[in-house]
């Protein structure tokens, strides 16, 4: 059984020669221009639509697949999510996971479990960790090896590094 990955969605029709305006959901642009074929799900099941050309705009993509050649056969195209398979999805670094491996992880320090990671926020400096503690308060905690000890792709576990000092309550005396 082939897996599939969501990396973006085709949000509208360009002129009249078929072209589409794709919106990425990858952090990995350049991987647009690497793929050959890509997956839409027609009633849960996965066709595969070949690129023509592709040209990269401003936080999207204009895209042009074989076979449809003119804005009506490409309007059926419209709001489609767009999968590649397990063989073309881009392969990280050993200290690198993507943000749906991530999120749902329990959360360890001094090995206690002290939470589920809720969301991951980007931000300039470095990402953010949006932490559900025991009591479903929202920690945050910068992804930085200096509060990160290990991250466990496979078991979905995040261990910290002590930092019990973070999780102190300004409003506490």
């Amino acid at each position: 059984m082939t897996d599939y990955f969501l990396i973006g969605k085709i949000v509208s029709s360009i002129g009249r020669n078929g072209t589409i305006k794709i919106i990425s959901y990858s952090d990995f642009k350049d991987s647009f221009f690497q793929l050959n074929e890509i997956y839409l799900d027609f009633f849960g099941d996965k066709k595969s639509l070949k690129f023509e050309s592709i040209k990269e705009g401003k936080n999207c993509f204009f895209v042009k697949f074989k076979n449809f050649d003119s804005d009506l056969e490409s309007e059926i195209l419209i709001g489609k999510s767009i999968f590649v398979n397990e063989d073309d999805f881009v392969k990280l670094s050993k200290d690198h996971s993507f943000i749906n491996d991530i999120i749902g992880s329990n959360v360890f320090c001094n090995n206690v479990k002290i939470g589920v990671v809720k969301n991951v926020l980007n931000f300039p400096a470095n990402d953010v960790y949006v932490i559900s503690d025991l009591d479903n308060n929202e920690r945050m905690i910068p992804a930085v090896p200096d509060f990160v000890e290990k991250f466990d792709v496979d078991k979905k576990i995040l261990i910290l590094k002590k930092v019990d000092e973070y999780y102190e309550d300004d409003d506490e005396d």
